[in-house]
C-alpha cells in the first residue's frame, strides 16, 4: 500500500521528531520503533475507513427491520430490502476471517459509536444515488461497487467522519490520498479474495529494505552529510536553513550515496515534490538548487557511481 514516496515522508517525520527539543526519539532504536509505528498507523487508518464503510452498509439491515415493523408501512417500506448489505460483494468483506481479526486488533473499532453509524446511514439513505440504487433490480457486481464508491465519497465529505479521523489519527491529512486510493482499489476489487489483505499489509522491500535503510543511513551519517552539504549552501549559514529543508536535503543526499539503484534524477524530483507539500513556498527552488549542486560535486568526485559505498570509502 505504501509507495516509496509515502515511506520517504514517514522517514522525514521521524527525522523531524528527532530534531525537536526533548524528543522521545533519541536513539536509532527509538527512531526505528517510531518509523514502524507511523507505517502501521497508515494500515490502521485504512482498516478504520474500511470498517466504517462496512458498518454503515450493514446498518441497512436495521433499516429493513424498522420499516417492516411499521404499523402502516408505505410502498417504499414494503419494497425495501437491505441489498446494500446483503450481496456477495459486501459479504466477501464481512466474512473475511483475516480482515475481521485485523478489525479485532484495531483499538479505534472499540470506540466506534453506534449513533455515528446510524446517523451516517440515515444521511446517506436520503441521497439520490442510494435511492436510485434501491430502485434497480438486485444488481450486478458493478452496481454494488458503484454504490460503495458513492458511499465512501459521501463519508469523506462528511464533517463528522472527517473530524473523527483527525481525532483518532493525527496524520490523517498526510495519509489521506494513500488511504483513499487503497479504499477505491479495494472497492473496485469486490468481491475480494480471502487473501486480499496481503496487498495492504505494510511489509516487504519498500518498508524494510528501502525505508529502514534510508532512516538508518540518514541518522548514521548525519554529521558527514552536513559536511558535504555546507559548501553548497554558498552564502547561507547551515543553521539558518529551515530544519525540514535540511532534513530533506540530507535524505536526498543519503539516497544519492547509498541507493545506487534509484536514479539520481528520481531522487531529486521526489524530494522537491515532497517539499512542495510540507515546507515553505520557496523551499522547492532552494532544495532543487542545493541538490543540483550536490549532484554535480558528487559526480566530479566520483561518488555517485560507487554502487552505494557511501562517504567513508
Amino acid at each position: 500500500m505504501l509507495s516509496r514516496r509515502n515511506v520517504r515522508v514517514k522517514v522525514m517525520q521521524v527525522l523531524y521528531a528527532i530534531n525537536r527539543e526533548q524528543s522521545t526519539v533519541a536513539t536509532p532504536k527509538a527512531a526505528l520503533r517510531y518509523y514502524n509505528k507511523l507505517v502501521d498507523d497508515s494500515f490502521q487508518l485504512y482498516l478504520y475507513n474500511l470498517l466504517v464503510l462496512l458498518r454503515v452498509a450493514e446498518y441497512s439491515r436495521q433499516d429493513e427491520i424498522r420499516r417492516s415493523s411499521k404499523l402502516r408501512p408505505s410502498q417504499a417500506d414494503t419494497d425495501f430490502t437491505a441489498k446494500l448489505a446483503n450481496n456477495p460483494a459486501l459479504q466477501s468483506l464481512a466474512v473475511n476471517t483475516r480482515l475481521n481479526n485485523a478489525f479485532g486488533r484495531l483499538k479505534q473499532a472499540r470506540q466506534l459509536d453506534a449513533d455515528l453509524i446510524r446517523q451516517l446511514y440515515t444521511d446517506f439513505a436520503q441521497t439520490e444515488g442510494y435511492l436510485a440504487y434501491l430502485d434497480t433490480p438486485e444488481g450486478e457486481t458493478k452496481d454494488h461497487q458503484a454504490i460503495y464508491l458513492e458511499l465512501y465519497k459521501f463519508l469523506l465529505n462528511n464533517e463528522t467522519f472527517e473530524s473523527i479521523l483527525e481525532d483518532h489519527f493525527p496524520l490523517w491529512t498526510d495519509d489521506k490520498s494513500l488511504v483513499v486510493g487503497a479504499m477505491k482499489k479495494t472497492i473496485k476489487a469486490l468481491p475480494v479474495e480471502e487473501d486480499f489483505l496481503d496487498e495492504y499489509v505494510p511489509e516487504g522491500e519498500t518498508i524494510q529494505e528501502f525505508g529502514e535503510k534510508l532512516l538508518e543511513k540518514a541518522i548514521e551519517a548525519d554529521v558527514e552529510m552536513l559536511a558535504v552539504i555546507e559548501p553548497s549552501l554558498k552564502n547561507w549559514d547551515a543553521e539558518r536553513v529551515a530544519i525540514l529543508d535540511m532534513i530533506l536535503i540530507k535524505m536526498a543526499l543519503t539516497e544519492f550515496l547509498y541507493f545506487p539503484s534509484i536514479p539520481t534524477k528520481v531522487t531529486l524530483n521526489e524530494f522537491v515534490e515532497i517539499s512542495k507539500l510540507y515546507s515553505t513556498d520557496k523551499s522547492k527552488d532552494f532544495i532543487n538548487g542545493i541538490l543540483d549542486r550536490l549532484l554535480k560535486k558528487l559526480s566530479e568526485d566520483g561518488l555517485i557511481n560507487k554502487q552505494g559505498r557511501g562517504l567513508k570509502e
